[in-house]
């Protein structure tokens, strides 16, 4: 049986919140995963229509949602216009290096590596979701990073690690929606489980609340993770005592999420509209590392990316405030799509 897919919640919800809106959506009817937002028209107004597949809505303009998917190209173009991003530099695969006619390969990104001293951050170029993001701390380490990203992605990023709490903010048409701390996969020993049963217990728990996130527990990021904290699978931690498993805190991989859309400071909303105007997008999920708390003023904090189709998913699924939150979220991005 095929599973089903974690992007069926935005398609579920945005043909039970068409209709009060007046418009209505018919959904591609195999995988239930691409839509068709009629709006009728009426009143001096021409019946439209507009589209979406997975996340990716009708909204933003092509050429900035191109951008917003390259994180190199979009940390230039940020940078250029003042915003702290992190340093980091592509490196490339052989076989597109060999196209391309670049010596930038994985040898070079060790070099480059070295350069910014370890650990640093190997991540996909055009990834999503926090998929074959690495924190390495050696050679080795950076080696098998860089293969894991060039068997999917032919671009792969090497970049200086910075350290704080990591939110995402969203903005639609130049209001903060949400905002959120996102926290890394973790468990909290017992006293008597192991990780890796503490880890089934997580997942029973994710199932419980209806979230689809699968904890894969043969990561190699996990090891790695477990193993520069001198524990394992079999590690048994004593009681309170709280693990992480990964370093990224994509909810997409069993990261959790706290939310603080209320007490964001007007400084970091004020910063997450306008990098959103910036870079030409309407909707957005800004990504930030802040050295400190987003209840405060801002001073330190770094430009991780930006998403020009934030997945709410696993977001959603946190509690009733969620829900309620990103429901208003696409109400208002159904109305934005009839402009």
């Amino acid at each position: 049986m095929r599973r089903k897919s974690e992007h069926l919640v935005l398609a579920k919800m945005l043909q039970r919140l068409a209709p009060k809106v007046g418009a209505r959506v018919v959904l591609e009817p195999e995988w239930n995963i691409a839509g068709q937002i009629h709006y009728p028209g009426g009143k001096g107004k021409r019946a439209s229509n507009r589209y979406f597949r997975y996340n990716t809505l009708d909204l933003n303009s092509v050429g900035a949602s191109d951008i917003s998917k390259d994180k190199d190209y979009a940390n230039f173009f940020m940078h250029k216009m003042g915003y702290p991003t992190i340093i980091g530099r592509t490196f490339f695969s052989d076989e597109w290096c060999e196209t391309i006619g670049s010596r930038r390969d994985i040898r070079a990104g060790y070099r480059y590596a070295k350069s910014l001293g370890f650990p640093v951050v190997v991540k996909p170029n055009s990834g999503s979701q926090g998929v074959g993001v690495f924190l390495v701390h050696n050679k080795r380490e950076l080696y098998r990073a860089m293969r894991f990203v060039f068997a999917r992605d032919r671009v792969a990023l090497v970049q200086r690690v910075v350290y704080g709490k990591d939110y995402r903010i969203v903005v639609l048409d130049s209001k903060v929606i949400s905002a959120y701390e996102r926290i890394p996969l973790n468990i909290v020993g017992d006293g008597r489980s192991s990780i890796r049963a503490l880890l089934r217990e997580k997942q029973k728990g994710f199932i419980a609340s209806t979230r689809d996130t699968q904890i894969k527990v043969d990561d190699i990021r996990i090891a790695n993770k477990l193993g520069h904290q001198e524990l394992a699978l079999r590690s048994v931690p004593a009681r309170g005592y709280r693990v992480y498993l990964l370093d990224n805190a994509n909810l997409s991989s069993g990261g959790d999420a706290v939310d603080v859309t209320k007490p964001i400071h007007l400084g970091f909303k004020k910063l997450a509209i306008k990098l959103t105007r910036d870079m030409g997008l309407r909707l957005c999920g800004v990504d930030l590392m802040i050295a400190g708390d987003i209840r405060q003023k801002p001073k330190k904090y770094w430009v991780l990316e930006v998403n020009a189709a934030p997945g709410l998913d696993h977001y959603v699924k946190g509690g009733k405030a969620q829900q309620k939150i990103v429901e208003n979220l696409y109400l208002k991005v159904l109305k934005s799509l009839a402009k």
